[in-house]
């Protein structure tokens, strides 16, 4: 099963309700990292059609028949389809979003009494299998858990789903087990790759969704060490020391960000799965949550030695680190017509350098260069022009980093706005015309901040060779 172990490909993922968010917008984020430092994305549509066909994993060897009326929907795939689909993250044309997946583990005496599956539903399959046949966030858990319990699963994963009205997220273990909660709507929740979802109400089909064998095959194997409820992440989790590096700091220090008042130490293992905000939670916020690494804590790899030792700057897994991939918010508005409510938010490459551009998802095609993502290094791909940014930027953060967030800030705003315009021209169309309308409109948004961005690139290049250690004028050496 070396094949599946992907611990070294984690990410980290934020779900925010719609009333824990400023403007009422349901959220389900994700960072997705990979194994190495490259690995290209890119943004598409898959068109709606009627499916007669068996699908099958380039990556497991799973074979599904799958039949019906599938749904358009946006997705993230990889830019090399060699191994497989990988769609990640997207929004159909029925609002409902899905996020797959978040790495987690499944602790050993579990996975000795219900072991992975080989050719399994994995990673790679989730989204392709379930996004464009669901019609809300409950159907979404529902279909991908009954594949789970007939095909097994060869991962461990978490995966999120949300539609306009609710958050859900849903955990796998071992083969064939899984549990899924919905989101109080006025929580959020960090997701890192650990279990995180805690107490199951079996009697709470409103909030909680299970496997239907679940407790009978904790009680048949003695799984349960605390009998007098059935927390999930005790049962089936990891929670060993590597954990506390790799995995915790990254939730202490998002109920860091919102819930300040909160003391907890980066290595508890007993920070609550969801929280209260102390203040609503805007979409900058979870970006800003997204592309950290620590900041303003002594743990940050950037800080300076007065900020904190060399130990404590590299002990934990930072969020922003040289694996980033692509980086998805997926905001469900409620304060706009359905039929424009979906944004997804996409920044390729090492977040804390890249901006976030949004893209409305009720579209027939995405930009040119967010669909073109080659192996090698070409500028034509927003891929590899976000990824050259920490190339140049690194070397010199200290001197560029000023520079680089007001460059963000720009993005921001100018994005900001063009949701705001483009929202009240779209509340004029419907149908085919609005798809195209928002189609286009989203080329305007992308190629404005891809030039924005060549433009900083060329700066830093700039900069970079005024400042070489080598340099020399005439007279210099007279």
């Amino acid at each position: 099963m070396d094949k599946f172990n992907r611990l070294s490909s984690d990410c980290t993922a934020i779900i925010v309700g719609k009333k824990a968010s400023i403007d009422g917008s349901t959220i389900i984020a994700r960072d997705e990292d990979a194994h190495t430092a490259i690995n290209t994305k890119k943004f598409v549509v898959v068109p709606s059609q009627d499916y007669d066909l068996t699908y099958e994993s380039k990556y497991t060897g799973l074979k599904v028949p799958v039949k019906g009326h599938g749904y358009r929907y946006t997705a993230t795939p990889n830019g090399n389809p060699s191994e497989g689909d990988w769609f990640e993250a997207g929004i159909n044309e029925q609002n409902v979003a899905m996020s797959a997946t978040e790495t987690e583990l499944t602790n050993p005496r579990v996975l000795g009494h219900d072991p992975l599956v080989e050719n399994g539903i994995a990673e790679d399959a989730m989204v392709t299998l379930v996004l464009p046949f669901v019609n809300s966030a409950r159907e979404g858990v529902q279909r991908l858990g009954s594949l789970i319990e007939k095909y097994g699963t060869a991962e461990t994963n978490g995966i999120a789903f949300s539609d306009q009205n609710e958050v859900w997220y849903m955990e796998t273990a071992g083969g064939h087990q899984w549990v899924a909660q919905r989101l109080p709507d006025d929580a959020y929740a960090i997701c890192p790759n650990i279990m995180v979802i805690e107490n199951i109400e079996f009697d709470d089909q409103d909030n909680f969704m299970y496997a239907a064998g679940i407790r009978d095959f904790v009680d048949k194997y003695h799984l349960n060490p605390n009998p007098l409820d059935f927390n999930f992440r005790n049962i089936f989790g990891s929670q060993n020391e590597a954990d506390s590096y790799y995995n915790t700091p990254r939730t202490w220090y998002g109920q860091k960000l919102f819930n300040p008042s909160v003391e907890q130490e980066p290595t508890s293992q007993n920070m609550p799965f969801c929280r209260k905000p102390e203040k609503k939670i805007a979409i900058e916020d979870v970006q800003f949550f997204l592309s950290s690494h620590y900041n303003g804590t002594q743990y940050d790899p950037f800080g300076t030695h007065s900020s904190g030792s060399e130990d404590d700057q590299q002990k934990f897994r930072s969020i922003a680190l040289d694996r980033n991939q692509s980086s998805c918010i997926l905001q469900l508005r409620n304060d706009v017509p359905a039929n424009m409510a979906a944004i997804q938010w996409i920044a390729f490459g090492f977040y804390c350098y890249s901006p976030y551009v949004p893209f409305y998802a009720n579209i027939v095609d995405t930009p040119a260069n967010y669909k073109f993502a080659p192996d090698k290094f070409n500028l034509d791909s927003a891929y590899w022009m976000y990824k050259l940014l920490p190339v140049i930027i690194e070397p010199k953060y200290h001197q560029f980093i000023n520079q680089v967030n007001a460059y963000r800030d720009d993005a921001q705003s100018y994005v900001v706005g063009r949701l705001d315009e483009v929202d009240e021209q779209a509340k004029k169309l419907s149908g085919d015309e609005l798809q195209e309308f928002l189609t286009n409109e989203n080329i305007k948004t992308a190629d404005h901040v891809t030039e924005k961005t060549t433009d900083l690139i060329d700066q830093l290049i700039h900069q970079t060779l005024l400042s070489s250690k080598i340099a020399f004028n005439l007279g210099d050496g007279l």
